[in-house]
Order: C-alpha cells, then sequence, then structure tokens
C-alpha cells in the first residue's frame, strides 16, 4: 500500500521532517507541563496536600447545598484523596462543617470548596442559582470569600430543571 505523502522522494522527506517535528514538539510540551506547570499547581492552596507544612491559618464554616430545591448531602472526608493526600478545604463530618487550613489566610472563597467537593457548577443556571452567607444573598455568587463561622447556603438551580413543576395547580399526586 503506498501511504500519502509517501510516494515521490520529495514529498516523503517533507513528511516524515514534518512528523518529526510534530513528535518533538509535542515532547517538549510534555516535559513543560511535567516539570513546570505540574509544581507550580501542585503549590496552590487548593490543590496542594497540607500533610507535611506548618498551618498557622484556619478556619471552619458550615455549607448547605440545594439542588432543584432538593437538599444535596455533603459527605464527610471531602478533600481527603486516594495516597493520603489531604487538601486544604475538607471535611470530617457529613453535618456540613467544613474546615480551611494553610499557612496563611489564601483567600479561599466558596468556589474553592465547590471544586474540591466536584460539585457539578458546569450542570447549573448560574443565572437562577445563589449563595447566601449567614441568611444574606451573596452578590459575588461563588467568589464569596469564607471567612469562620460563618453558615453558608447555595441554591443552585440544574439547567435541566423543569420549573412548570413547581407552578403546576393540579392536585397533588399520591
Amino acid at each position: 500500500m503506498n501511504w500519502p505523502g509517501m510516494g515521490d522522494p520529495y514529498k516523503r522527506k517533507k513528511t516524515l521532517r514534518f512528523l518529526a517535528l510534530s513528535a518533538g514538539i509535542g515532547a517538549i510540551a510534555v516535559l513543560i507541563t511535567v516539570l513546570v506547570v505540574n509544581p507550580l499547581i501542585g503549590e496552590q492552596p487548593r490543590s496542594a496536600c497540607i500533610g507535611n507544612i506548618q498551618k498557622n491559618w484556619k478556619i471552619s464554616f458550615t455549607v448547605e447545598l440545594y439542588v432543584d430545591n432538593q437538599k444535596a448531602e455533603i459527605p464527610s472526608n471531602v478533600g481527603f484523596m486516594e495516597g493520603g493526600c489531604q487538601r486544604a478545604i475538607y471535611t470530617l463530618t457529613d453535618d456540613g462543617t467544613v474546615y480551611a487550613e494553610w499557612k496563611e489566610n489564601p483567600q479561599f472563597e466558596i468556589g474553592h470548596f465547590l471544586w474540591i467537593f466536584k460539585f457539578p457548577l458546569r450542570d447549573m443556571d448560574e443565572l437562577k442559582s445563589k449563595i447566601f452567607v449567614n441568611g444574606i444573598e451573596s452578590e459575588n455568587f461563588i467568589s464569596t470569600p469564607l471567612q469562620d463561622g460563618y453558615h453558608y447556603k447555595g441554591m443552585f438551580t440544574s439547567k435541566a430543571y423543569d420549573e412548570a413543576k413547581d407552578k403546576d395547580y393540579l392536585p397533588p399526586q399520591n
């Protein structure tokens, strides 16, 4: 079989040079990612393991999450990864109490907790969703800063939620 670009010796040389150049660029990109980007990401407070660092800053707060008017459970051990890695924001129990620890105040936001919790924020309609802090709606949504002792309540509406059933005037079904 005659592969495209391999019949004519001139085209063959050009094709092989292109493939070698592409492989070289790909290898350089992988090396940069492994040696430069990954260590930088690993040192960010929301991504780092806190097991072996000096923690001088610690807060606790409570979180309630509702998706389509149904309470979402926040399990214990959020922020504990396989291999013994503990993230800077974590839960120990399933009662909604969340803890955050770091070297100094890293300006954590409620969105950082949602990211560590792997909350499906992309499936939510951000225009209909709200974050309440101590009962008052926050204008910062997921950028609301975390503070010690505060209560955060997230009211999220999924993009697939049918609001018509909330306004249905039919009698309730048993």
